[in-house]
């Protein structure tokens, strides 16, 4: 294992695929395993694209300018996956689609998710933050804190200004939800800034909505400094147990992983 593996600063997404199933984060991010495509994953960033493009043009382009974003951004990021693997029937997919089915359905998805987004945000307004150090808005706002004795990374959607402080906020394009990646967000901002941050949110693209505040102000960065400090523990130790089951069926590495082939 590469040295630079074991001590990279960590991340929501690893602690949580490093728990759901050890086996694939090595195989993602030790055998750097070529994953399977999924129209999906597409469908987020090139919505969180257009998105945010909206919001650095203080709501002032056109919504089809914003729809247009997302679809330039979708359409290069699939073209691109089809160069490596021209197969669509070996690409990712849920339901009853295939992957090429799912292709199709996820861009004319994602262009529903766009428009109801920029109508959304004009009627509501929520008031971007702005980050005092550039005076830009917080929009993928970077962070690098310590917690439990590990470096902790990453990027936060959207900072939203509230009467109690400020508030993060998760774009979903999925139904997969994540406190512990709220949870996060609050301790990075608490402990960068020094703002009051008692609840987070995600805007929900499937429903045009937020969802229901989650509450932060009981989390301490101590209670969520022990998940990364076990994780970071756990890749030192070169300890990757698998974890097959149902999920596999969804898994980027599937494909390279044995213990999948015996489900």
């Amino acid at each position: 294992m590469s040295l630079s593996v074991e001590n990279q600063p960590r991340s929501v997404s690893q602690v949580e695929q490093y728990e759901k199933c050890a086996w694939r984060w090595y195989l993602q991010r030790v055998e750097r395993v070529e994953p399977r495509p999924a129209a999906w994953s597409f469908h987020g960033t090139a919505f969180h694209t257009a998105a945010e493009a909206w919001e650095r043009s203080s709501r002032r382009m056109e919504p089809e300018e914003v729809v247009d974003i997302f679809r330039d951004e979708y359409t290069a990021l699939v073209n691109k996956a089809l160069d490596k693997e021209p197969d669509t029937d070996l690409w990712l997919a849920a339901g009853r689609y295939t992957g090429g089915e799912d292709i199709e359905r996820r861009y004319n998805l994602g262009i529903e998710h766009t428009r109801a987004y920029v109508e959304w945000s004009r009627n509501n307004e929520p008031a971007i933050w702005t980050e005092p150090t550039d005076g830009g808005p917080a929009l993928e706002l970077y962070f690098m804190v310590e917690l439990g004795g590990i470096k902790v990374r990453g990027y936060i959607d959207q900072v939203i200004k509230v009467k109690d402080g400020v508030r993060p906020r998760d774009l979903k394009t999925g139904s997969t939800k994540s406190k512990f990646q709220l949870q996060t967000y609050g301790i990075a901002l608490r402990e960068l800034y020094g703002l009051e941050v008692n609840d987070a949110d995600w805007y929900l693209a499937r429903d045009g909505r937020l969802s229901r505040p989650v509450k932060l102000d009981q989390v301490s960065a101590d209670e969520l400094g022990e998940r990364y400090a076990a994780m970071d523990a756990g890749v030192k130790r070169g300890d990757f147990p698998a974890s097959p089951g149902f999920d596999c069926r969804f898994c980027d590495m599937a494909h390279a992983c044995f213990f999948s082939a015996k489900t």
